[in-house]
């Protein structure tokens, strides 16, 4: 038996194989052995669900623009489109090289502008999405607020508040430790009916007290708030309305 051109050998980054089957560069019959792989493996069903989400925010975040008029007149210029074909000069070919060396720089500054919380609160949303994608959404399922902190104690070195709000319709399942910008987070995991809900927390980033403010990212809608050095966002498929509630009633506890 022969193995397809396009099917990663053994042993090859299994991240490069479930980059080409995401972006369609494989021929029909390895895209089929490699969907195969993805299905059996639930660590690469997570990967192949943390590069669509980066590819998706990327697409949302930086969408294509048009060409402005002037700049393409001056590539055409550059590359000598604007006359009839001669064979092109080395001043020509330099123009070329140093445009398109322009423009890579202007895209790099574009990629990188993006503030730092929109970034991290990107990364949470994927923590949420992974979590929703395993057998279950928590490290250590337990309603008992006794039992959750002191088990992030015991690992990292940021124990956050843990809220009782079951009386609300808001009971908690459990936690789990995310990875925000390299460090562990602390991240507690409530319930609203069928609806799961990830409070993560992040030391360092800026945010309004008032848990008023909510953006929608991958479907998901995110209602974030300062609680003393960190800041606090709930991440769920919940509707806005009730994950502010959520927020409020967080905040409003003397737990």
């Amino acid at each position: 038996m022969t193995t397809p051109a396009n099917t990663p050998p053994p042993g090859q980054d299994t991240a490069l194989m479930v980059h080409a089957y995401l972006d369609g560069e494989l021929d029909t019959s390895a895209a089929l052995a490699v969907k195969q792989q993805i299905d059996a493996d639930p660590s690469l069903v997570a990967q192949l669900a943390d590069f669509a989400a980066l590819q998706n925010s990327v697409r949302t975040r930086f969408p294509r623009e048009r060409v402005p008029a002037h700049l393409l007149a001056r590539i055409n210029c550059a590359v000598g489109l604007n006359r009839r074909w001669t064979r092109p000069t080395w001043g020509a070919l330099a123009a070329s090289v140093l445009l398109a060396v322009g423009l890579s720089s202007g895209s790099t500054w574009l990629a990188f502008r993006a503030p730092q919380s929109d970034v991290l609160v990107a990364e949470a949303v994927d923590g949420h999405m992974r979590a929703l994608l395993t057998s279950k959404p928590t490290d250590v399922s337990s309603s008992e607020r006794h039992t959750v902190k002191p088990w992030f104690n015991s690992r990292i070195a940021q124990s956050p508040r843990v809220v009782d709000l079951a009386a609300a319709g808001f009971p908690l399942l459990g936690a789990r430790i995310d990875v925000i910008a390299a460090n562990p987070v602390p991240t507690l995991v409530y319930g609203r009916r069928l609806h799961v809900i990830s409070l993560t927390a992040v030391p360092g980033v800026t945010a309004p007290k008032d848990p008023a403010l909510s953006r929608s990212i991958n479907g998901f809608n995110v209602v974030s708030w300062r609680d003393g050095e960190a800041t606090n966002w709930a991440i769920s498929d919940l509707n806005v309305r009730e994950l502010q509630e959520f927020a409020r009633l967080f905040q409003a506890s003397s737990n």
